[in-house]
């Protein structure tokens, strides 16, 4: 990747204006045209580097203070399969696999759901562990909203597996 697009995806990855023409200030400050900007990012796109543009939406803003990481001890063979199940429901709204610390912690699959008090995460879980025939799990329920700042093209990402929603595999296909 080149340092262009590495700086147009450091301005994007900030938040895009809602205003007629979000790239004309992002264009002016790399000395690039707008339409530039505009097909740097398309083939960015195209090429898998972004995976979507979307709005940054706080569950808590809309009504959903219940928010929750479902941690869930996945057996090795089973991780795609479940994990790419599991990213089909809409309640969750992100699915990813992670590495066990041997004897200390044993979960590999993480999702993230939000609804409008505990118990209705606790339903959804329980429905999803039955649909998925997963047993062990953990519920860690979220104490308060923290600010996101961590941003993986300026700090060392942490090695994950991210399973695509089914609307995501849809495009993707469609694309090719």
């Amino acid at each position: 990747m080149d340092e262009t697009n590495q700086k147009i995806l450091e301005h994007v990855e900030k938040g895009i204006a809602l205003i007629n023409e979000p790239f004309k200030e992002i264009a002016a400050q790399l000395g690039i045209t707008q339409q530039e900007v505009i097909a740097r990012l398309t083939k960015l796109r195209q090429e898998g580097a972004i995976r979507r543009f979307g709005a940054s939406i706080k569950p808590n803003k809309i009504g959903f203070s219940a928010n929750a990481l479902v941690a869930w001890k996945v057996p090795q063979n089973r991780v795609q399969e479940v994990g790419f199940y599991l990213s089909r429901f809409p309640e969750i709204s992100h699915c990813y696999e992670r590495k066990v610390v041997p004897q200390r912690w044993e979960y590999n699959v993480y999702t993230v759901l939000h609804a409008r008090e505990r118990e209705g995460i606790e339903s959804m879980v329980n429905r999803i562990s039955v649909a998925a025939s997963l047993e062990e799990y953990r519920i860690l329920f979220s104490k308060r909203d923290l600010k996101r700042t961590f941003s993986p093209l300026t700090s060392g990402a942490i090695q994950s597996t991210s399973f695509p929603k089914k609307t995501e595999v849809d495009e993707a296909a469609r694309l090719e």
